[in-house]
C-alpha cells in the first residue's frame, strides 16, 4: 500500500511540475516581426533624414535594424565563437555546455556561468524573467520551442538587432553609434570586436569609462580568432597595435515642440503614416540650441528664464529650426511653446505700421515730428516718451523706423488708424489681434498688443520675399502645395528692406557701430515690451528670417533686457552661421523706386520714393483735430476747496498752426481761440466736446469726446 502512495505522489509530482512548467512558459507569436510592432510609434525625420524623436526606452529596437547580410562578417563570426560556438549545431540547448556550467555553479553556490545559448539569450530578449535556476530551466524549453517554430538566420538576426549593450542600446547599430558615432560598417576591426565583448558586461568593458579593461579583452578575443583560423596573422598584428578610441555620441536634437505642432498639422491621410519627413534641419536646429541656451545662462542673473528662435527659408517659407531655450536646469513650463504663446511685441511692429503709412501716401523722407507728448488716457493723462528719452524734433520716417522712435509711431497710428493698421496686420497673417480697435487704441503702434513668435516671423517673411506672403511650411515636398498672396507691393516691401539693414537710418538711438549691424546685409528690428516683460530681434537676408525671443513664460519681468541686449545676438549668430556656407547676396531693391536727391544735416544723400517725386509729403499732414484733454469718458469731481466761480479746467489739442480754434460744449460753440487751448469754467453735468480748426485752405474737425463732471 506505502508503494502505490508513493508511486502515485511522484506520479502527481512529475505531472503537477510539468503542469507548473507548461504553465510558466509563454507562446512564441507567429512571427519575430510582430514583437516589434509592441513598440512601433509614428517616426519624424529631419530633411536629411536624421530621426528627430529617437527614444531607447521601449521594450524593443524597432527602428535601427540591420539585416544579416548587412553586418560584417568578422562581426558574425567573433559573435558566433564568443556567444556560442555550436549554434548552427544544437537544437536551442547547448547541454554540453549547460552541464559543465551547472556543474561551476554547483561549486561556487550561485550562478558564474549561464553557457546560454543565442537561441536562450533572444528567450530571455523575448521572455524576461528573474536570473534564477528555475528560469534557466524555463530558458532550455523555450528555447527548444523557438527553434522549432523558427530558422537560425531569424533566430541570429532578431538578437542582432536587440541584444541589449547598456545605456538603453539595443543591437549592434545603436551600439556602434553610441560607442564610436558611426555605422557597423565603418568600423574597424578592433571596434567591432569591441561591441561583441562589450554584450558580456557592457558596464564592465565599457569604452568609455573602462578603455584598458575592453583593450584587454578585445586582444584576448582576437588571439583566440587567430588561433582558430578565423583572424589572419597581418588583420592580428594590426588589430593589436590600434588603440580603441570611443567617440561618444552626439546627444539627440531637441525638437519636441516642434514635432507637436507637426503632429498638430498632419491631415488625416498621414495620421497613420509611419515616416515623416519635415523640413527641419537637425545640424542648425542644434548648433542654434546651444547658442540660445548659452546666451539664456549669461542672462540669468537678469532674470531670464525663457527663449525660442524660429528660422524659416523665406524662399519656400519652410521651417529650418523651431527652437525652445531655458536658462536654467530645472527648465520652468516646458510644456509651453514660446514659439506659439502670444506676447506683447514691443517695437517690432513698428515696420508694419511705417509700410501702411507708405502704402497711405507717406514716404520714407516723410517728416514726423519728435517732440514731447502728453496724452489724455481714460481717467488720466500718459506721457510718451522715446526709449532714450531724448527728442530730436523732425524727423523722417526712415530715421523713425530705424532708431525705433515712440512719439512718431504714436503720430504715424493716428494717420493710418487703428482700424485699418489691424486690417493690414492681418494682411499678413498676424491673427492674434482680434479684439476691437478701441481695445489697442494708439498703443498698438508701440507694442500694447500681443502676438506670437510663430505670426510676427511669418509676417517678417512675409517682407523679405517682397510682400508675398505664404503659410509656413514643416512636411516634405509641402511648400510646393503652399500658394502665395500678395499682402504689400514689392516697391513698399523692398524699401522696408533698405531702411531696416540701414546703419546710418538707427544711428541716433543704436550708434554707429551697433550690434544691428550684422556681417552681411540683413533688415533687422527688436522690440521690448512695456517692463521689459519681453524681448524680441527679427532678422532677414536673401535667404532666411530668424525670429528670437526672451522673456520669462510665468510672465515675470526681466532685469532691463531688450531686444538689442538679448535676442539680437542670437540672431545675429544665426544669420551668420546659416551663411557659412554659402555667398549671401544683398537684399532686392526694386527698380520701380525713384531716387532723390535731398539735403539731410547739411548733407546731400540719396531717398527711394514708393509714389514719385511729385507726389511725395514733405511732413506728416493732420487729418483730424487731435483732443488732448479731456480724455474719453473722463470723469472729474469739482474740487470743495476752490470756489465754484474760480474753478476752470484747459481743453487742450494738438497744436495746428496757423488755424482759428472753435470749442463746441454740447454742440454749443463755447468761444473761439488762437491757442490750443480754452480755459472752461467747471459745472457738474455730462458733456460732449467737439472742436473745429479753420485754416487758410481746409476745415478740420475732431471726433466728440464725452466726459463727466461730479
Amino acid at each position: 500500500m506505502k508503494k502505490i502512495l508513493v508511486a502515485f505522489v511522484v506520479v502527481g509530482g512529475l505531472f503537477f511540475a510539468l503542469w507548473h512548467v507548461q504553465k510558466s512558459l509563454t507562446a512564441f507569436p507567429v512571427t519575430l516581426e510582430s514583437l516589434l510592432a509592441e513598440g512601433k510609434k509614428q517616426h519624424f525625420y529631419d530633411r536629411n533624414g536624421v530621426q528627430l524623436n529617437t527614444t531607447y526606452a521601449n521594450r524593443y529596437n524597432t527602428v535601427d535594424l540591420l539585416e544579416l547580410h548587412e553586418l560584417p562578417e568578422l562581426l558574425k563570426e567573433a559573435l558566433l565563437f564568443s556567444e556560442d560556438k555550436n549554434f548552427f549545431e544544437h537544437g536551442g540547448v547547448d547541454w554540453g555546455a549547460r552541464a559543465r556550467a551547472m556543474w561551476q555553479n554547483i561549486r561556487a553556490f550561485t550562478i558564474v556561468s549561464g553557457a546560454s545559448t543565442i537561441t536562450e539569450q533572444t528567450v530571455r530578449i523575448i521572455h524576461p524573467r528573474p536570473r534564477t535556476f528555475y528560469s534557466r530551466f524555463l530558458e532550455g524549453f523555450d528555447a527548444l520551442v523557438l527553434e522549432k517554430k523558427f530558422s537560425k538566420a531569424q533566430i541570429l538576426e532578431f538578437y542582432c538587432n536587440q541584444v541589449p549593450f547598456g545605456a538603453k542600446r539595443k543591437g549592434f547599430k545603436q551600439a556602434a553609434r553610441y560607442y564610436f558615432n558611426r555605422d557597423v560598417d565603418t568600423l574597424s576591426d578592433a571596434e567591432i570586436l569591441s561591441l561583441v565583448v562589450l554584450i558580456r558586461s557592457p558596464k564592465w568593458y565599457n569604452p568609455l569609462k573602462h578603455p584598458q579593461k575592453l583593450k584587454e579583452a578585445v586582444d584576448r578575443l582576437a588571439k583566440a580568432l587567430h588561433a582558430k583560423n578565423k583572424l589572419s596573422s597581418l588583420r592580428l598584428d594590426a588589430l593589436l597595435a590600434s588603440d580603441i578610441l570611443p567617440s561618444a555620441a552626439l546627444h539627440e536634437v531637441e525638437a519636441g515642440h516642434f514635432l507637436r505642432y507637426v503632429t498638430s498639422r498632419l491631415d488625416v491621410s498621414m495620421q497613420n503614416a509611419p515616416r515623416i519627413y519635415t523640413t527641419l534641419d537637425s545640424f542648425y536646429q542644434d548648433a542654434i540650441q546651444k547658442a540660445l541656451n548659452t546666451k539664456l545662462r549669461s542672462l540669468v542673473k537678469k532674470n531670464v528664464q525663457n527663449g525660442a528662435v524660429l528660422v524659416l527659408d523665406h524662399r519656400t517659407n519652410e521651417v529650418v529650426a523651431w527652437v525652445v531655450g531655458f536658462a536654467g536646469e530645472e527648465k520652468p513650463f516646458t510644456m509651453y511653446d514660446p514659439i506659439l504663446v502670444a506676447r506683447q511685441p514691443g517695437s517690432a511692429l513698428k515696420p508694419f505700421l511705417y509700410a501702411s503709412a507708405i502704402e497711405k501716401g507717406w514716404e520714407a523722407d516723410t517728416l514726423i515730428d519728435d517732440s514731447p507728448l502728453n496724452e489724455g488716457i481714460g481717467s488720466g493723462t500718459h506721457g510718451y516718451h522715446n526709449y532714450s528719452n531724448r527728442y530730436y524734433g523732425e524727423v523722417s520716417l526712415r530715421e523713425a523706423l530705424g532708431n525705433s522712435l515712440n512719439i512718431p509711431a504714436i503720430k504715424t497710428i493716428r494717420f493710418v488708424g487703428v482700424k485699418e493698421f489691424l486690417g493690414f496686420l492681418r494682411r499678413f497673417g498676424v491673427e492674434s489681434l482680434t479684439k476691437h480697435p478701441n481695445y489697442y487704441g494708439d498703443g498698438i503702434a508701440i507694442g500694447n498688443s500681443e502676438v506670437t513668435l510663430f505670426e510676427l516671423t511669418r509676417a517678417y517673411a512675409a517682407l523679405a520675399r517682397m510682400g508675398s506672403l505664404k503659410d509656413v511650411s514643416v512636411l516634405e515636398n509641402e511648400a510646393q502645395d503652399k500658394a502665395a498672396t500678395r499682402v504689400l507691393s514689392e516697391d513698399i516691401a523692398s524699401l522696408m528692406g533698405d531702411i531696416l539693414s540701414d546703419a546710418s537710418a538707427r544711428a541716433k538711438e543704436f550708434g554707429w557701430n551697433s550690434i544691428l549691424n550684422f556681417s552681411h546685409q540683413s533688415g533687422v528690428k527688436t522690440g521690448t515690451s512695456n517692463d521689459y516683460r519681453d524681448a524680441w530681434t527679427f532678422a532677414y537676408d536673401d535667404t532666411y528670417c530668424v525670429g528670437v525671443w526672451f522673456g520669462n513664460l510665468d510672465f515675470s519681468r526681466m532685469d532691463k533686457v531688450t531686444g538689442s541686449s538679448g535676442p539680437a545676438e542670437v540672431a545675429r549668430n544665426v544669420l551668420a552661421m546659416l551663411s557659412q556656407n554659402r555667398d549671401p547676396k544683398p537684399l532686392f531693391i526694386s527698380p520701380n523706386l525713384t531716387k532723390v536727391r535731398l539735403e539731410k544735416e547739411g548733407k546731400i544723400v540719396d531717398e527711394y520714393r514708393v509714389h514719385g517725386v511729385e507726389h511725395s509729403p514733405k511732413k506728416e499732414e493732420a487729418t483730424k483735430v487731435r483732443i488732448k484733454q479731456p480724455s474719453k469718458n473722463l470723469i472729474m469731481a469739482k474740487d470743495p476747496r476752490i470756489p465754484d466761480a474760480y474753478e476752470r479746467y484747459n481743453f487742450e489739442i494738438e497744436p495746428i498752426e496757423g488755424a482759428k480754434i472753435e470749442w463746441y460744449l454740447n454742440d454749443t460753440l463755447l468761444g473761439s481761440t488762437d491757442k490750443p487751448f480754452y480755459s472752461w469754467h467747471v459745472e457738474q453735468g455730462k458733456y460732449e466736446l467737439r472742436v473745429k480748426a479753420i485754416g487758410d485752405t481746409q476745415i478740420l474737425q475732431s471726433d466728440t469726446i464725452k466726459f463727466e463732471v461730479h
